[in-house]
């Protein structure tokens, strides 16, 4: 299997499974907490991949360089593309790692543990309670607005792709299935 092949499931899994922590949200908390479980160790594969696999995995691909991404004239520049990949990127880590935060198995509590530091607590635990209130309160505003940028960052990266790179965009929406070299020239 060829390597933009690999990247298209990855890039296909990844969005189904955000996709559907989004649709669940509000509606299936347990669920929700699951894939979002799910999303995050798949984020940590595509990290352990990107250190141990060939240079194209690359996580820098991701980022633009900024000195050019400034001299940008023209809509189809690889760098606008590249901002918007860094504004999915950083939206998903901050969405992904604060749900993380809020809830308690297995990662969560550890983590309320660590930040609600003793000095914190009188002998009954109250003032425990409502510093973890707040904090988890921040949580969720966070979480729920950087999951909401993270909707507008892939319409964006979405709607680029098909109108810039028609060709890379449907190989890796699997309606075109002979993409590799089109992508392949689409990508550098």
């Amino acid at each position: 299997m060829s390597m933009f092949h690999k990247i298209r499931l990855y890039h296909a899994a990844l969005a189904l499974l955000v996709t559907a922590a989004y649709l669940t949200g509000d509606e299936l908390e347990g669920l929700h907490n699951w894939l979002g479980y799910a999303v995050a160790t798949i984020i940590l594969f595509r990290v352990l991949w990107a250190a141990v696999g060939p240079r194209q995995l690359g996580i820098s691909r991701l980022f633009p360089d900024l000195m050019k991404l400034a001299k940008v004239r023209r809509l189809n520049h690889p760098m606008i593309s590249r901002a918007l990949l860094a504004g999915i990127v950083i939206t998903l880590l901050l969405t992904t790692g604060t749900g993380l935060l809020m809830e308690p198995p297995p990662l969560g509590q550890f983590a309320a543990e660590v930040a609600i530091a003793p000095a914190f607590a009188d002998d009954d635990g109250e003032r425990e309670h409502d510093r973890e209130g707040k904090e988890n309160e921040a949580f969720e505003e966070v979480h729920e607005t950087t999951a909401n940028l993270l909707v507008l960052f892939v319409v964006l990266h979405v709607t680029y792709l098909l109108t810039f790179k028609r060709p890379m965009a449907l190989f890796m929406l699997f309606l075109r299935g002979s993409g590799a070299p089109a992508a392949r020239r689409a990508a550098d």
